[in-house]
């Protein structure tokens, strides 16, 4: 291309001379185009062509980039092993699985830096010289703390319907409690603002909140009755007959429960449908606790022995035997790595559930725990007789005393650990209590899992996000990781059984015609009729021996198959 003139206040005929000395009103612009490529090869070959990258020199050589992350920490945040790209035959595959697998690593190195902004840490009693933390008493502890702290410490009063059972909802923020003489009672314990207070006229043996602090179920005399946080009944279970103690699966909506007559139930509350319902032929049940891990049931009886169970097996997926006595209490703590068991023998033994083996740590208590429970910090709290002492490091080291310990002046019902609170809740049989134990939270919550100070408009959007992940019953096994395995015989598999199918001969048939009478049958229709029968035989062979292919996309697999065979088979003669 050649030059272009612009004209803005003339309009004048350009002569020859003129174009090559242009006039003073003319602006001339070098116009250099662009070549655009054309059709789909050459606008591939545009595309992919590699830019070059220029690195610029740093302009401040004292910042030397991004500071390395700790390997600690990223194995900490590491979501496992790459994928082999061995076996991966495409480039495009290869590509996408490369992608895949960048972003994974990309979003733990995220997590491990994002690690700085947990500014909170769990606090923890340090005793001077000759000093023990178990001598410090509750009154001590709420005199060195600042007032909010001190006021979660309080103790409630209620001597006329106990023995009492208490829980706390899973962001830690409500409380809900159930007196055996009818009382049951649901409030924020922390602005001690009452949501509900009922009389049920009758025997309440446990109490469960279920997904949100909204709804909670009761298991009374007979049954079992749901309710809302203002008192209101919303259903009556006639299928949960005689409940003793109940337990929530939050992922899978279900809510377990086992019975006085050794029956163990999964009831759907998303649905309203009883998922499964068995005799577990172990006599009556009281001891009941869940395994968050895999969301197996572990029960405990009085032949020592911890069985676990899921709604999709009759009979139990493990058992442990634990104790050469009764037991009387268990408990998994929240990572579902350790279960403690405690027996009538004063025995305390931490046990790995993730093996089942054990036990890894072994105490002798003064007198035997009836109540156990961990923090999300793995303090174990025991309840003996009226009085609870609270064990910190014990799964992994052997402790020699209790880190804290306090007194009641009554028996405990039961105890809990309050979620991303530094509290311990107790229920004893003419009060509930709220004791102060440093470092057993954890300090730093998920708000997309677990929002102590989430709005109405969070709640709304929380349950229907969990009601959209919620997980099937049928995925309940004692290993979930087995579910992410891919189970598919190899190419080898198919070959051999093929083969099998193809080389196996089909047994010999003897055919003995019966003498029939003269000039009824010739020796022309006795070989007929020999015929037919060696060849139907061979039909229902053949049949026979299909079961050994694998039943892999069966549509085609019996296509493939029907296609093959048909060289193998005898064919019938024109008539």
């Amino acid at each position: 291309m050649g030059k272009v003139q612009r004209y803005f206040n003339k309009t004048e005929d350009i002569s020859p001379s003129s174009k090559t000395s242009p006039s003073k009103d003319t602006i001339v612009y070098n116009i250099k185009p662009k070549l655009k490529p054309w059709g789909r090869r050459q606008s591939d070959k545009v595309i992919n062509k590699k830019k070059k990258v220029v690195k610029l020199p740093n302009p401040n050589p004292k910042f030397k980039g991004k500071v390395p992350i700790p390997k600690k920490r990223l194995k900490k945040y590491a979501r496992g092993e790459g994928i082999n790209k061995t076996g991966i035959k495409t480039k495009i595959h290869q590509k996408k699985f490369e992608k895949k697998e960048k972003v994974i690593k990309f979003a733990a190195q995220q997590a491990a830096r994002a690690e700085v902004l947990l500014i909170e840490e769990e606090g923890f009693l340090e005793a001077d010289a000759g000093e023990t933390t178990t001598q410090f008493t509750q009154k001590q502890i709420r005199e060195n703390v600042d007032i909010t702290a001190a006021s979660k410490c309080f103790d409630l009063r209620l001597e006329d319907f106990g023995p009492y059972r208490m829980k706390y909802t899973r962001n830690g923020r409500h409380m809900l409690l159930g007196g055996k003489r009818g009382h049951v009672a649901a409030f924020d314990w922390v602005t001690k603002k009452l949501h509900c207070e009922i009389n049920m006229m009758e025997s309440v043996h446990d109490v469960c909140w279920l997904h949100l602090e909204t709804m909670f179920a009761a298991a009374q005399k007979e049954w079992v009755y749901m309710y809302d946080n203002q008192g209101i009944e919303l259903h009556c279970i006639k299928k949960l007959h005689r409940v003793t103690r109940m337990e929530f699966l939050p992922y899978h909506f279900l809510l377990a429960a086992c019975s006085d007559m050794g029956y163990l139930s999964w009831l759907d509350i998303s649905i309203g449908q009883m998922v499964s319902q068995f005799n577990s032929r172990l006599g009556r049940l009281t001891m009941l606790t869940q395994n968050p891990w895999n969301a197996v049931l572990c029960v405990g009886h009085v032949k020592g022995v911890v069985s676990m169970w899921s709604p999709n097996s009759k009979d139990p997926l493990a058992k442990m035997l634990c104790h050469k006595a009764p037991l009387t209490a268990l408990h998994v703590d929240p990572r579902g790595q350790y279960l403690a068991t405690a027996a009538s023998n004063r025995e305390l033994k931490i046990w790995d559930v993730r093996k089942l083996e054990g036990p890894v740590q072994e105490y002798k208590l003064i007198t035997a725990a009836n109540n156990l429970n961990f923090s999300q910090k793995n303090m174990l709290a025991l309840g003996m007789g009226n009085v609870v002492e609270v064990y910190r490091d014990c799964c992994t080291t052997a402790t020699k005393r209790p880190y804290l310990r306090h007194r009641f002046t009554t028996s405990i019902g039961n105890l809990n650990f309050c979620p991303y609170e530094d509290v311990l809740g107790v229920a004893t049989a003419k009060s509930v209590t709220s004791l102060l134990v440093p470092g057993s939270g954890e300090p730093n919550f998920d708000a997309l899992e677990a929002n102590p100070f989430q709005t109405k408009s969070q709640r709304k959007e929380a349950e229907v996000k969990s009601l959209l992940e919620k997980i099937q019953p049928e995925l309940i096994t004692l290993e979930p990781n087995v579910i992410a395995e891919v189970d598919i015989p190899t190419l080898k598999d198919k070959i051999d059984a093929k083969q099998k199918l193809l080389h196996v001969k089909p047994p010999k048939i003897n055919y003995t015609p019966r003498n029939k009478a003269k000039g009824k049958g010739g020796s022309a229709k006795i070989a007929k009729n020999k015929k037919i029968v060696q060849e139907q035989a061979k039909k229902e062979f053949v049949k026979s021996t299909k079961d050994f292919i694998p039943k892999l996309n069966i549509q085609k697999e019996q296509q493939k198959e029907s296609g093959v065979l048909d060289r193998f088979l005898p064919k019938k003669r024109k008539t």
